[in-house]
Parts: structure tokens; C-alpha cells; sequence
């Protein structure tokens, strides 16, 4: 099981891999405020994205600014935000059927399961 600091790790990658999919033109400090992390953070999880070679970076051609980059996923960085999606796919479902179980027995606890069972939202599933 992974700690919870690689959880947010994993996390803030993924969330990093689907902006740039989204738009590759995103500047650093861009990222860092779409993710909600500080500028410095942006710029060693993106570095880390390109040293991994799940990102590369490329030059706009017709910018007149040339200093500036797109980052764009590679095919192995496409992968990995997939495997990134599914894992975070999976801890979502393992915290939402905890939290199914924490409300049965709190509505159990205080005498509101048989008014949760024949209300509309008590059938779903």
C-alpha cells in the first residue's frame, strides 16, 4: 500500500499529465496554479516528468518569443497517465465504499436505516 505522500504525489503528476495534454502552451507558473502547488513545485515535478521522458519539450516555431516551451506527453508519458488514472481510479472506489460502510453503520447507529432504505436515494447504488 502507498503512503500517503506518494498518493499525493501520484496525484499532483496526474494532475499535471492531464493539463498538458489539455494545453501543452501552459507556462510553469500556469501549472503550479491550475494544480494548486507553488511555482517551485511545478518546476521540479515537470523536470522530473521530462528526465522520466514521459514529457519533452519543444520550442514554439512561429513564436516570436522563443524562449518559451510546449510540453508535450510522449508516447511512454501517455501510458503513465493512464496507469496514474486507473491507480487513482481504484484508491477512489477503496475510499468510497469505506465511506458507504462509515454512513450504514452511522445510519444503523442512529436509527435512520429504515428511513434511508425507503427513500429514493437510499436504493442506489
Amino acid at each position: 500500500m502507498a503512503s500517503r505522500r506518494e498518493e499525493q504525489q501520484a496525484n499532483i503528476r496526474l494532475k499535471v499529465m492531464r493539463l498538458l495534454a489539455q494545453n501543452p502552451e501552459m507556462s510553469t507558473r500556469q501549472v503550479a496554479d491550475e494544480v494548486g502547488i507553488s511555482n517551485g513545485s511545478a518546476y521540479y515535478v515537470l523536470t522530473a516528468l521530462v528526465e522520466k521522458g514521459f514529457v519533452k519539450l519543444e520550442n514554439f516555431k512561429k513564436n516570436p518569443r522563443k524562449g518559451q516551451y510546449a510540453y508535450l506527453l510522449t508516447p511512454k508519458g501517455i501510458r503513465e497517465k493512464s496507469l496514474l488514472t486507473h491507480s487513482f481510479i481504484d484508491r477512489k472506489r477503496e475510499e468510497f465504499e469505506v465511506l458507504r460502510a462509515e454512513i450504514k453503520a452511522l445510519e444503523e447507529e442512529a436509527g435512520l436505516a429504515a428511513e434511508a432504505t425507503s427513500s429514493p436515494q437510499g436504493n442506489k447504488q
